[in-house]
């Protein structure tokens, strides 16, 4: 493994969080361990890892994009994220409004309810989570 799968490895588990990457480990199969290893390299390993903008921002800057260009699915995973980005709901909010402006207002609309929808999953599950604790 080099060190960029390392590094991007560490950032991937500090972003998405153990339990999330545990899953995608766990699913990887012949045909997508070269993908896998692929994204924990470049997204986590080199993009995510650089210093030239923080998490927070770089977690709004990956939803703005994922909106704007359709990709809805990425959504949630990374409004999951944010717990551990920094990113406020008030700023997805805003990165969302720029997609409405630049990328069109029914992507930014479909992408606020996939939010609204996973911050409430979110908020309903901190008291089970707190409860463990």
């Amino acid at each position: 493994m080099t060190d960029r799968y390392q590094k991007g490895m560490v950032i991937r588990r500090e972003v998405l969080g153990d339990a999330h990457v545990d899953r995608a480990q766990a699913a990887t199969t012949e045909l997508d361990a070269a993908f896998q290893d692929m994204i924990t390299e470049g997204a986590w390993g080199t993009v995510w890892a650089s210093d030239g903008i923080t998490r927070r921002e770089r977690s709004m800057l990956t939803l703005a994009l994922l909106a704007a260009t359709g990709n809805f699915d990425e959504i949630p995973m990374h409004i999951r994220a944010t717990a551990r980005t920094g990113a406020s709901p008030q700023d997805v909010a805003e990165a969302f409004q720029h997609v409405a402006i630049y990328a069109g207002v029914p992507k930014a609309n479909r992408a606020l309810k996939i939010a609204r929808h996973t911050f409430a999953e979110m908020e309903a599950a901190a008291p089970a989570e707190q409860a463990d604790d």
